[in-house]
């Protein structure tokens, strides 16, 4: 054999139809018919939303993501496909969580 030979691995974006939480997995229907769940711990924000904060989402960018406004959470298709947990750092989920405690506790005052 003469030359070298080379795969490239292309990912086509699959496009949600739907998707549920509970309170240990996140469940994404695709339009192919695949339905895949992904451990809820690998986003945060998700882990610590109550269940109607989590019922609360929106597929946004025409199918590729999902958007959690109560949760300020944004899940993009091709983090679910390449199993890519959350990438926020720490720093910012303490913050963000400190926020939400806050908020709550004036809620009910």
């Amino acid at each position: 054999m003469n030359g070298t030979h080379s795969a490239t691995l292309t990912i086509a974006p699959i496009r949600i139809i739907d998707v549920s939480v509970t309170d240990d997995t996140l469940s994404v229907d695709s339009e192919d018919g695949r339905t895949i769940a992904i451990p809820i711990g690998w986003y945060p924000r998700l882990a610590y939303g109550a269940p109607a904060e989590r019922g609360n989402f929106q597929i946004s960018g025409a199918g590729y993501g999902i958007h959690w406004p109560d949760l300020d959470e944004d899940v993009g298709v091709e983090g679910i496909l390449l199993g890519k947990k959350s990438s926020e750092s720490q720093a910012s989920f303490e913050r963000w969580l400190k926020r939400r405690q806050m908020a709550q506790k004036s809620n009910q005052s």
